[in-house]
């Protein structure tokens, strides 16, 4: 009998819980089970989203290959209505640039740059764009933008190509030793992960003009110098013997009168 009875207080006692938490007990199943599906539903949301998007930057691409200004221009404006700061988006702008610099449309292309920019996107994305735009900049003959755009930008894996678009950014301002100072930064550069073509800009740096060093330029002057001393003594030399012959006519004139 007292077995019976535990066992029926056991089952009131868990009644008793029931009642007063079990509300409780269900809700939280509830909660799990919708944000397990929410999850669920955003990560198919986003794989969905990202495979549309690589569809259309591949059309996209394939487009500014065959030149096709018009449908290209409508994918890009997809891309970045539908997509936003995606690094698709971005991949766009950049496709976008080099279609318009095809077509000698550099103020479109910079226009193209200067919104990635302003993007919020991976900042390796930021360095290619500057860098690129520095470019259009002085194709459009507007080193001192290109200049101001990139000086000082050595911190980062990109730090050679910016020397180097800057050492070009001075040959157009003839700033031949900043140019130089830039190469040189360009080629000898560590630990940067976006390398330049070495071959090109060691050519880019031989074709400055070269200034003669303080020491070259000490030593010709002694030479100047001693070249002008050198012609004095020569100029000299004839009007002493001059001289001398005219003291021995005189003497032989004297030696004659004497006679």
């Amino acid at each position: 009998m007292d077995d019976l009875l535990s066992e029926k207080e056991q089952i009131e006692k868990l009644r008793t819980w029931w009642s007063d938490n079990g509300l409780f007990v269900i809700g939280g199943i509830v909660l799990m089970a919708a944000a397990y599906l929410g999850v669920s539903y955003y990560q198919n949301a986003e794989r969905e989203a990202a495979y549309q998007a690589s569809g259309l930057y591949d059309n996209l691409t394939n487009l500014v290959v065959d030149g096709d200004v018009d449908d290209a221009e409508a994918v890009a404006s997809q891309l970045s209505s539908e997509f936003g700061d995606t690094n698709y988006a971005a991949q766009a702008r950049l496709a976008m640039a080099r279609l318009y610099m095809d077509q000698n449309r550099y103020e479109d292309a910079a226009d193209e740059l200067r919104a990635l920019l302003a993007m919020n996107v991976d900042e390796a994305f930021k360095h290619v764009a500057r860098i690129r735009l520095a470019k259009v900049l002085l194709y459009q003959d507007k080193a001192q933008e290109a200049v101001d755009l990139v000086e000082g930008r050595d911190d980062s894996g990109f730090a050679e190509r910016y020397a180097e678009v800057l050492g070009d950014a001075y040959v157009a301002l003839n700033r031949p030793e900043d140019a130089r100072s830039a190469y040189q930064r360009a080629l000898f550069e560590t630990g940067s992960g976006a390398t330049v073509d070495q071959n090109f800009v060691q050519l880019k740096l031989l074709d400055l003009p070269v200034e003669p060093l303080p020491e070259l330029a000490g030593s010709m002057a002694t030479d100047e110098v001693a070249g002008s001393a050198s012609e004095s003594d020569d100029a000299a030399e004839p009007d002493a013997a001059e001289a001398v012959d005219e003291a021995g006519a005189a003497s032989d004139e004297t030696d004659e009168a004497t006679e």
